[in-house]
């Protein structure tokens, strides 16, 4: 694999758009070698998911677009970035029980602190912010061709 990956789409700022920021990044990340079926896609796609919401949630309609970014470096670290350009950082709110909303960013946090990875948000040089996630990048081992590895059935000899 390369030692450099970068993808990208800038969506607009509508509640249609956290599906197709989903299905970008699950399409990308299977070009890069993670099934879509894994534990870790599942992973990605709930950090986009939570990171795309919160693009079009809170920016109140002072972002037009949002931005998601992937980065693969030395298929080592996996850096997904969503950025907007509304000035206001994300705040952690407390998550009462009959709260609807406003776990997003708790939910991310937990996640990635879950891999092993690191949570920032930075400004834009235009008066935005991107919020990063970086993960371990852990594409799982291919299955062995069926037969190919396979322990003789009881009873049967090896190699006969």
């Amino acid at each position: 694999m390369a030692d450099h990956l970068e993808a990208s789409v800038t969506l607009p700022s509508d509640p249609a758009s956290v599906s197709t920021a989903r299905g970008f990044v699950v399409d990308t990340l299977a070009e890069w070698g993670l099934p879509a079926d894994t534990e870790a896609a599942d992973t990605v796609r709930l950090i986009v998911s939570e990171l795309a919401t919160n693009a079009v949630q809170h920016t109140f309609g002072q972002s037009p677009t949002f931005t998601v970014g992937l980065v693969l470096d030395r298929d080592e670290h996996l850096r997904i970035g969503v950025t907007d350009s509304h000035p206001r950082f994300p705040k952690r709110l407390p998550a009462a029980v009959q709260q609807d909303n406003g776990r997003g960013m708790v939910i991310i946090r937990w996640l990635t602190a879950e891999c092993g990875g690191k949570l920032a948000v930075r400004p834009t040089r235009e008066g935005g912010k991107t919020v990063t996630v970086e993960l371990p990048w852990a594409v799982p081992a291919a299955e062995p061709v069926a037969g190919a590895l396979a322990a003789p059935a009881e009873g049967e000899i090896p190699g006969r």
